[in-house]
C-alpha cells in the first residue's frame, strides 16, 4: 500500500483536495473525476467509500506536481467545527496556574472529572506558512502547539473503547491565544460575564493548522509523538502526546455524548508546558513559530 497524506492545494479553480506524495502533489477530483473528491471534506464525509479509491489512485503512480510548486491551504479550510481540550497537559496546568498565582491543580480523574473543551471559530483556521496579523489589541499572543485529531466518521455516544475508530487522521494545530483579551475590561472577577473566549480565541488566524492530514492508520500511537514548538529557532515547548490528562479516547467518548462528531470535524488535544504565558514571552511581529509532531510534519506560521 502506497503512503499519503490529504492536503489541500490552491489551484486556479480554487481549493482542491489533493494526495502528498513524496515531493510530489496530485490533485485527486483531477485524477478520479469526481466531484466529491474536490474537497477534503468531501472525502471525509464518505471516507469508508474514497479510502480504497484514493489508495488505488497512489498505487497507479499518478505523477503530480512537484510539492514546491504548490501552496498548501489549511487541509480542510473551513472545518465544520474546532473543538479544544482545555488544560489538558499537567505540566501546562501546572505552569498556567503559577502564571495566575495559583496552587497547581490535581488530576482531574482523582475529583471524578471529565474532560472540557471551549469552541475555536472554524473561520479562523489557516495553513501552513500563513501570515497571521497580530489582533491590534493584544499585547499577549501566545502560541500553543497541539495534536489535531480529525474526525473520519460520525459519531455519537462512542465507547473509550471504539472511540479510535471514529478517527480519520492527524494533523498539526497552533492554538493561538490573546492572553491579554481572555477577560472583559471594567468587569469585577466575580462576575459571572468576565471571561471572553470569542477575543482570546477566534480573531482572525487563530488556528493554523496542518501542513497535511496523516491518515490514522498510518499514526502507529498517537499518545507517544513528540512535539516541539520554536520560535525564531529556538525551542519553547518540547514534549510528548503521551501527557495527555485526558486521552484522544476519552475526549471522543466526552464529546460525542453531549452533541454528534461529524467527519472532518477537528480536536485540538491540548497544550503542554512552555507557553508564553508561563515565560512571560509573547509574540512580536516578524516572529516565525514552527511546530514539528512526530510523523505528521512542521507547520510554520509567520506574524506580523
Amino acid at each position: 500500500m502506497t503512503t499519503f497524506q490529504l492536503a489541500t492545494i490552491e489551484t486556479a479553480d480554487g481549493p482542491r483536495a489533493a494526495l502528498i506524495m513524496g515531493d510530489k502533489a496530485v490533485e485527486i477530483a483531477k485524477a478520479t473525476g469526481l466531484r466529491a473528491d474536490e474537497t477534503v471534506l468531501g472525502i471525509f464525509e464518505d471516507f469508508d467509500s474514497a479510502l480504497p479509491r484514493l489508495d488505488a489512485l497512489a498505487s497507479s503512480s499518478p505523477g503530480g506536481v512537484p510539492l514546491s510548486s504548490v501552496r498548501l491551504l489549511s487541509p480542510i479550510p473551513v472545518p465544520p467545527a474546532i473543538y479544544c481540550a482545555g488544560s489538558n497537559y499537567a505540566d501546562h496546568a501546572a505552569e498556567m496556574a503559577k502564571a495566575q498565582g495559583r496552587d497547581a491543580p490535581k488530576d482531574p480523574h482523582e475529583l471524578g472529572q471529565r474532560s472540557w473543551h471551549f469552541i475555536k471559530s472554524s473561520r479562523s483556521a489557516v495553513g501552513p506558512d500563513a501570515t497571521v496579523a497580530m489582533p491590534a489589541h493584544t499585547k499577549k499572543l501566545d502560541w500553543e502547539a497541539e495534536l489535531g485529531v480529525v474526525i473520519g466518521r460520525t459519531a455519537r455516544n462512542v465507547s473509550e473503547a471504539d472511540a479510535l475508530d471514529y478517527v480519520g487522521g492527524y494533523l498539526i494545530g497552533n492554538d493561538l491565544s490573546a492572553r491579554d483579551l481572555s477577560r472583559r475590561a471594567n468587569m469585577p472577577d466575580t462576575s459571572s460575564f468576565k471571561n471572553d473566549w470569542m477575543a482570546h480565541k477566534s480573531f482572525d488566524g487563530a488556528c493554523p493548522l496542518g501542513p497535511w492530514i496523516t491518515l490514522a492508520r498510518d499514526v502507529t500511537d498517537p499518545h507517544n509523538l513528540k512535539m516541539v514548538l520554536d520560535v525564531n529557532g529556538v525551542a519553547k515547548q518540547d514534549s510528548n502526546s503521551g501527557q495527555m490528562i485526558f486521552d484522544i479516547r476519552e475526549q471522543i467518548a466526552d464529546l460525542s455524548a453531549r452533541m454528534t462528531l461529524h467527519p472532518g470535524d477537528i480536536i485540538l488535544t491540548g497544550t503542554p508546558a512552555g507557553v508564553g504565558n508561563g515565560r512571560g514571552e509573547f509574540l512580536k511581529s516578524g516572529d516565525k513559530v514552527s511546530i514539528r509532531i512526530e510523523g505528521l510534519g512542521e507547520l510554520v506560521t509567520h506574524f506580523v
